[in-house]
């Protein structure tokens, strides 16, 4: 481990949160005026990140495959709060299923509010899912992002995907598009180091809607694994 990348990490952490603070409080009145100006000041935030990343930890940002613009569902694999900030970039009309004590938090909180965000608290496991649906009900014609292993996960980790985004794919009708990465390999879950390379979020198909929901787990846990292997490898070879 180079001293080198736990200083970069340092300060692309201290210079990421300050602008988050900075922008997202000079963003808000903006932003109150509509969810297209809400979705143009996060990813003006979101540039400015990938600036910081870019030429302080030399972590470069890549897009593949096709990025959807109509009403859908997304499952995508996750490792770093860097792979939520490429979707919101390339995903016109975003909403998570997020952790409830995010959207309490000052900043972020309001923003996720402002983009139709539906918090889930998973420690509430009796009509949890149920009230998730409901909430994702009330608004339609969206791009709902959700990751199906609940948690950021690093790379090599083996863990469970759950039902979660099945009874989502289910209930909302929608075709599914399937998204891979490899951005655990230079800013992992709680890592104090940022290493650099090219982070890649890539669309690696789509399953069209009235799968059976054992069979719609598989084949999003197959797909997202294979190509997130695939993209790893590739960055251990860079």
């Amino acid at each position: 481990m180079k001293p080198i990348y736990f200083v970069r990490a340092i300060i692309c952490d201290l210079l990421i949160y300050i602008l988050m603070l900075v922008i997202g409080f000079i963003c808000m009145p903006f932003s109150l005026w509509s969810r297209e100006n809400t979705y143009k000041s996060i990813r003006f935030y979101i540039r400015t990140v990938f600036f910081v990343l870019k030429y302080i930890a030399g972590i470069k940002v890549e897009f593949r495959g096709e990025f959807p613009k109509e009403s859908c569902l997304i499952c995508a694999k996750h490792q770093s709060f860097l792979d939520i900030l490429m979707l919101v970039y390339v995903v016109p009309d975003c909403r998570f299923i997020m952790k409830h004590q995010l959207v309490n938090l000052p900043v972020i909180g309001f923003y996720a509010r402002k983009i139709g965000c539906v918090p889930v608290n998973r420690d509430k496991k009796v009509g949890t899912v149920t009230k998730m649906l409901d909430n994702l009900k009330l608004e339609t014609g969206r791009q709902t992002i959700v990751y199906p292993q609940g948690t950021r996960v690093l790379p090599g980790e083996k863990r469970e995907y759950k039902m979660g985004a099945a009874l989502i794919y289910r209930d909302l009708g929608l075709r599914c598009y399937l998204v891979a990465t490899n951005t655990g390999k230079f800013w992992a879950r709680r890592s104090p180091f940022r290493y650099p390379g090219t982070a890649v979020i890539e669309f690696v198909g789509a399953l069209e809607k009235g799968m059976d929901i054992y069979e719609f787990k598989k084949s999003v846990e197959e797909n997202i694994e294979r190509h997130s292997n695939s993209l790893m490898n590739e960055a251990d070879k860079t």
